[in-house]
């Protein structure tokens, strides 16, 4: 049987490094840049998670708890054993099977949408809508229109898009009137894009207000619903769904498979001609290896669990809500989640690390948004709600957060 043992081998080396480069080395600046992370308290460095610790986990994604459902694993192991380890190749060379099909037509379906296309990351989702979206087309450079706190994701393929010749405008947060000014200045193709539940307070963007700026311009609306899937809407149906805007040909959304579905991979959902467009021209899908069998089967199981089980989208924003309302009862400055995140706003990046790890040591384990994760440069804990805590589990988060507040 597999040993379940954290590895002792670290990705790099957690101590400074003994020898220095002697000067005009090519990679000398890099101890320079790490000192200068360390001294602005930005470390990071990844920890192993054992296979069960016994913490009682709110810094994951796992929204619904789907994770380590039964059916949920039986069905990536099943995927494994029928399909292989891995996709073997590129979706348009040996890596596109009949599951992948399968699991793409119940995202559309469950979405409203014509058509779906999966990706090996919700990070390729988003690279292949913005980039292939945003393509030349022999007029005018495309405008991408941008709220100022999108995801890295949104942003790395504005940068990509902004490459290949398009423009970029900024808006400010979740702002749809200055939306609509940046939109107003296109003077062709315009592309709309943002985040739907930003990921760093969980706010939930005004998606009605954005499509009725993008339409009063012509432009494209591009969500990213990574955090939405499975918590916002009916039964965990998708933001696109609760702003009216399910099924319309021009939006095109993006989800992840590996928040609510527990699994790994992304997906974009639009019409037909999107999800052509993109399977002909995207470079993320064109060109990177398929999703592994076993995601795509884990995805589809967790889907139809979600499906069946409708009531986890409103069990997990409550437990949020309740989680919310428990900090600021002790006097901590959390944010009012409208998904599944909340967050808890710190003193300093070291306050916050030492804070994370404070909760860790009792018991708890929660997230740390350091910049540049965080938009507005202040440092956060991040706590995520799962359907399937309990009330005595959170008290017990509160009661831990609380004891261990810096100062």
């Amino acid at each position: 049987m597999p040993s379940t043992a954290a590895p002792t081998r670290r990705p790099w080396p957690l101590r400074a490094t003994a020898r220095a480069l002697p000067p005009g080395h090519p990679f000398a600046w890099l101890d320079g840049a790490a000192r200068a992370r360390a001294e602005a308290g930005l470390t990071r460095r990844a920890t192993p998670r054992p296979a069960a610790d016994g913490l009682l986990d709110l810094a994951g994604n796992d929204y619904l708890g789907l994770l380590r459902h039964p059916d949920v694993v039986a069905a990536a192991g099943d995927a494994a054993r029928v399909w292989g380890a891995g996709a073997g190749g590129s979706r348009l060379v040996t890596g596109d099977t009949g599951l992948h099909r399968e699991l793409e037509r119940e995202l559309a379906d469950f979405h409203g949408t014509e058509s779906a296309l999966v990706f090996s990351s919700g990070y390729a989702a988003n690279l292949a809508m913005v980039t292939a979206l945003a393509a030349p087309d022999g007029g005018a450079p495309p405008l991408l229109v941008c709220d100022r706190h999108n995801h890295a994701s949104l942003i790395d393929a504005t940068r990509l898009a902004r490459a290949s010749g398009a423009r970029v405008a900024l808006y400010d947060h979740a702002d749809a009137d200055r939306a609509a000014e940046a939109l107003a200045t296109a003077g062709g193709r315009a592309l709309l894009l943002s985040d739907t539940v930003f990921s760093v307070d969980g706010d939930l963007t005004d998606a009605a207000a954005l499509a009725r700026a993008a339409r009063g311009h012509g432009a494209a609306l591009l969500l990213d619903d990574a955090h939405g899937l499975g918590v916002v809407g009916p039964g965990g149906s998708g933001t696109a769904t609760a702003a009216g805007l399910r099924g319309a040909d021009d939006v095109a959304v993006s989800v992840t498979l590996s928040k609510s579905l527990g699994s790994q991979g992304g997906a974009v959902l639009g019409s037909h001609r999107v999800v052509r467009h993109l399977t002909e021209t995207a470079r993320t899908f064109v060109f990177d290896t398929g999703l592994a069998p076993a995601s795509a089967g884990a995805a589809l199981a967790a889907l139809r669990v979600l499906r069946a089980q409708p009531w986890l989208a409103d069990a997990v924003r409550d437990r949020a809500r309740r989680l919310a309302e428990g900090l600021r009862g002790r006097g901590l400055p959390a944010s009012t989640p409208d998904a599944a995140v909340v967050s808890v706003l710190a003193p300093s990046p070291e306050a916050a690390l030492a804070w994370r790890d404070a909760c860790l040591a009792a018991g708890v384990r929660v997230g740390c948004f350091r910049p540049p994760s965080v938009p507005d440069g202040r440092s956060r804990l991040r706590l995520t709600a799962r359907a399937t805590l309990g009330g005595a589990d959170l008290d017990r988060v509160v009661d831990v957060i609380a004891a261990n507040r810096p100062g």
